[in-house]
């Protein structure tokens, strides 16, 4: 089947977010994995289309890729993207066989995630200043993502209704649009009714039930998130290279390090593979080592 770059990746988008139920973000990212893979044909093939792309030639394509300063996880991702590009034109009878289908991810040595400490994370709340317009708002982020283990995509789509107090749940719409509940602590309902106190008094210019607003009354974007967590990061003294991602990372480890349950705390990341969550498992080793190091007599220098 002929067919242009163009119509491909139309068609693509649409199966993504239709079939395949992907937030626009997740969209976005693949379409940028095949407009990548277009203007690399372009410029080496001669214009191939998409429906003649080779093994060789995304072979070709990669180990470009791989020259270039693109991480190890970036050229993983960039793989994926495309793997689902060629399994979207093979479901479409676009072409007859994968090109992709012997493609290899790269290596890379386990990465451990950065991990906060709850002192840190304490540091950081109690760093906000309350007497600030957004303070309260800003408090209310910070301890949310934490208490909940929320992804940003997550904490700025919350809503009003989402919050279930008697329940002690709060519903929470992740990746694809899946559904979870999460429990939410004392703590972490405390400060978002502080928050809602100095909400009741702001200007509503967005859907009236989205939980967290900016100064002027709109949903939070998720850069506006990021400056909120590296502000309060820097002003707590902490120098590490901390994101939202963060904040959800500490939550898991202390929960893995606190005896939970590994299947318990993949429902709540909303992992849908518990091997994802498994990385947790790799920080609570480090923590245990470190402890028997630290007390066992065996291990103790003489």
């Amino acid at each position: 089947m002929t067919i242009t770059w163009s119509e491909a990746a139309k068609g693509f988008g649409r199966y993504l977010r239709i079939e395949r139920s992907l937030s626009p973000n997740s969209v976005a990212a693949y379409l940028n994995d095949v407009r990548r893979l277009e203007g690399y044909v372009s410029e080496h093939m001669e214009g191939k289309g998409p429906a003649e792309i080779s093994y060789r030639d995304l072979s070709d394509f990669l180990a470009f890729i791989a020259g270039t300063e693109d991480a190890v996880t970036t050229q993983a991702r960039l793989i994926s993207g495309i793997r689902s590009f060629c399994s979207y034109m093979l479901t479409e009878g676009i072409i007859t066989d994968d090109p992709s289908a012997f493609l290899e991810a790269p290596r890379s040595g386990l990465h451990l995630p950065e991990v906060l400490s709850v002192e840190d994370i304490d540091r950081m709340i109690a760093s906000i200043d309350l007497s600030t317009e957004l303070g309260q708002r800003n408090r209310a982020i910070i301890e949310t993502m934490y208490g909940c283990g929320l992804r940003v995509s997550e904490l700025v789509s919350m809503r009003l209704t989402d919050i279930h107090r008697k329940e002690g749940f709060v519903s929470v719409t992740g990746k694809g649009n899946k559904q979870r509940l999460v429990p939410f602590g004392s703590v972490t309902l405390k400060e978002i009714d502080n928050y809602l106190a100095y909400r009741s008094a702001m200007p509503v210019i967005a859907d009236q039930n989205i939980l967290f607003l900016n100064r002027r009354g709109r949903r939070l974007t998720r850069v506006m998130v990021f400056k909120i967590v590296k502000d309060a990061a820097a002003a707590a003294g902490i120098v590490r290279n901390i994101s939202p991602h963060t904040l959800r990372h500490s939550f898991a480890t202390h929960l893995v390090e606190g005896g939970a349950d590994l299947r318990a705390v993949q429902e709540m990341l909303g992992h849908e593979s518990i091997t994802t969550t498994e990385i947790y498992t790799h920080i609570d080793r480090s923590y245990l080592r470190d402890t028997v190091l630290m007390y066992h007599p065996r291990a103790r220098k003489k």
